[in-house]
């Protein structure tokens, strides 16, 4: 198997990732962390598909993952004053640095337990890094090694973080799972 991490550019394969099975349902489409939480709350149904085709059109929403042709994984990834992250009161700005935040990393079924979350975390930081951020950030659950329930593991965990060369750079407030988000930061400089 030979990954291939690309910028997400076509709605198609984002779609096949972050989209609904039903285009009238209310499914995430990565945008909860991505646009202020009023907007989101009010966006429903096809709005929410046209939201994210509005957001390609001024560039990539973050990476895909390939097997070949085939999609096979996501991470979303943008600068942190573009995101909800920017206005949290339970992720913690650590300083004013210009760093990017990735925050969801998902693998399709029938593809997991393969590797490929450590190729789409390492593709984050690539592009990152090739868009200039100084450093990028994630906000993993510290699980210590206890399964995380898939619902609530797109946020990563700190182990695959520090696989990745990310420190712990602060706490946070904030419990998925029952279990603490650490913010993981990795220098890009």
């Amino acid at each position: 198997m030979a990954i291939e991490i690309r910028p997400a550019t076509v709605f198609a394969d984002v779609k096949t990732m972050v989209g609904p099975k039903r285009p009238d349902a209310n499914v995430c489409w990565c945008l909860s962390y991505r646009i202020p939480s009023k907007e989101n709350r009010a966006l429903v149904g096809p709005a929410r598909e046209e939201r994210v085709k509005q957001l390609l059109g001024d560039g990539p929403i973050g990476v895909l993952a390939y097997d070949g042709d085939e999609v096979v994984g996501w991470a979303a990834v943008a600068p942190r004053a573009d995101t909800a992250f920017a206005r949290s009161r339970t992720i913690p700005d650590v300083d004013d640095v210009a760093v990017w935040s990735v925050w969801c990393i998902r693998v399709r079924p029938g593809h997991r337990k393969e590797g490929i979350s450590h190729h789409l975390l390492r593709g984050a930081v690539e592009f990152a890094r090739e868009c200039g951020a100084p450093a990028i950030e994630g906000y993993p659950v510290d699980n210590r090694g206890e399964q995380v329930d898939l619902t609530m593991a797109y946020v990563g965990t700190r182990a695959l973080f520090e696989e990745a060369g990310f420190v712990k750079a602060a706490d946070t407030g904030s419990v998925l799972d029952g279990f603490p988000r650490v913010l993981m930061r990795l220098d890009l400089r």
